[in-house]
């Protein structure tokens, strides 16, 4: 069956395999997910749309038996990288959350930091996430809230680039009320938590200048307005702006909301 979103796929793919920078300020969020998916030694784990592999190396030191995935290569070697380097064994390989290339039932946890959210058809992320976990498992989830920082940017990204017709927004995946209403009746024990990730920064303009570096949606965006420049230094100055109003001590204040379940 064809996907209807494989172009927009393409791009994704693309545009986040330069976010390997950034993988030193997700860290500290890794533990804290991987800590409030209370994961356990020997239990078979699945990172989905693990990135550099953060949160599978943290749940593999703790001794989970750990597979991953992510549609990017270039991030999957970062990942395989991090996984030598701490002596950990994890079986990473280049895939969509939209269709795990697993059986039904496989995993004891299902996590996801800052990742899934990006798929373009929730129904179908949570369809898959919970096909491969196991009744009485768990999924747990980092996601960005639409009122804070990075739900705000992606945003005033969709404003001056709208996203494909039938692509859901992201940080629609930061509401409580949207995720509860997403995951519905397969789950039980829905529980919610929050965490701040302070990234250093030395301006607005150094935040800026990082971000149209490294993330997906704002290099993307930044492609697209290269040759409109009257518009390209409008969203600049929109972004600092926005910016502005998070740094604290030369400190970016990125909160985020993380989401745990059992799976009925």
């Amino acid at each position: 069956m064809t996907d209807p979103f494989a172009q927009f796929k393409a791009v994704q793919r693309e545009a986040w395999s330069h976010f390997a920078p950034l993988a030193a300020f997700t860290t500290m969020p890794a533990a804290d997910l991987v800590r409030f998916a209370e994961v356990e030694t020997g239990q078979s784990l699945l990172d989905v749309a693990c990135g550099t592999g953060v949160v599978s190396v943290t749940a593999a030191r703790l001794g989970a038996r750990v597979r991953a995935l992510d549609l990017s290569p270039a991030l999957l070697e970062h990942a395989r990288t991090n996984a030598e380097i701490a002596g950990t064994t994890i079986a990473f390989i280049e895939g969509d959350v939209e269709a795990l290339p697993y059986e039904d039932d496989t995993f004891d946890v299902v996590l996801s930091q800052f990742g899934h959210m990006f798929a373009p058809r929730p129904d179908v992320a949570v369809s898959e996430m919970l096909r491969v976990l196991r009744p009485g498992g768990r999924i747990a989830f980092s996601t960005w809230p639409p009122d804070q920082i990075l739900g705000r940017i992606f945003g005033l990204v969709s404003r001056y680039m709208p996203p494909p017709l039938g692509v859901a927004a992201p940080p629609a995946w930061g509401d409580p009320s949207i995720v509860a209403e997403r995951l519905g009746a397969s789950v039980k024990d829905l529980h919610f938590g929050r965490g701040l990730l302070q990234r250093p920064v030395l301006s607005p303009q150094h935040h800026r200048t990082e971000m149209e570096g490294t993330s997906g949606p704002v290099r993307t965006l930044i492609g697209k307005l290269a040759s409109e420049p009257e518009k390209l230094a409008a969203f600049r100055a929109e972004l600092e702006a926005l910016v502005a109003a998070y740094i604290v001590d030369n400190a970016v204040q990125q909160h985020y909301l993380m989401t745990r379940a059992t799976k009925v």
